[in-house]
């Protein structure tokens, strides 16, 4: 468990990493689930539908849904993020979701080519939580340092950098997790040779009371 409410985020990130066998079940009731497979393979199931997902693959388990994940291959480690689902009155709820990163088209971040920033979650009145995939070259960065109500839970995929919280500095690099709270002051700069990515959850379209 990389992140949770006794550290005081208002949701939960966890890391699965399968041995031989094993297998997740997602039918929490209020919680919704997003996971996304960062090594190995899994068949994963929302709902009426299920997909062989490998490295890239996602999926969404809204709350009220069933889903499963079974025949795991060894090694196979899942990122989960899991919240409470806030409805609103007249919104439908979300739908289930099975999808792969590579199929997602990313567009440049505020214009700028050397930070690609992938959309995973439909933006929607639905959606109460975004995951998104924020890609740099080698130098590329955050154009501005960054300070809003919501939260991040983060996650590195590939790559290192250094990430500025607050007036703290912290080289990270793939494997790293950070949590960022509401209202702390946060900026990422790309570092080394090859390019970095991460995989990071906020808190979205809703009203702060």
């Amino acid at each position: 468990v990389l992140v949770s409410p006794a550290m005081g985020a208002r949701f939960a990130q966890t890391l699965l990493t399968f041995g031989s066998g094993g297998a997740a079940r997602f039918d929490a009731g209020e919680l919704q689930t997003f996971g996304y497979l960062m090594e190995g393979g899994a068949t994963v199931a929302v709902g009426p539908r299920s997909r062989r997902l490998k490295a890239g693959g996602f999926f969404f388990c809204p709350a009220g849904a069933e889903g499963s994940l079974r025949a795991p291959r060894r090694g196979t480690k899942v990122m989960l993020f899991q919240k409470r689902y806030a409805a609103l009155r007249g919104v439908k709820p979300p739908r289930p979701i099975l999808g792969d990163q590579s199929r997602v088209k990313g567009a440049p971040f505020l214009g700028d080519a050397a930070a690609n920033l992938q959309v995973l979650l439909p933006d929607g009145p639905s959606f109460d939580m975004a995951v998104n995939i924020f890609a740099y070259q080698p130098g590329g960065h955050l154009p501005f340092v960054e300070v809003h109500v919501m939260e991040h839970g983060l996650a590195m995929l590939s790559g290192a950098g250094v990430y500025r919280l607050e007036d703290s500095w912290y080289p990270v690099k793939a494997g790293d997790a950070v949590w960022m709270a509401p209202y702390c002051a946060q900026w990422f700069v790309a570092m080394g040779k090859v390019p970095a990515r991460y995989l990071y959850y906020k808190d979205v379209n809703r009203p702060a009371l």
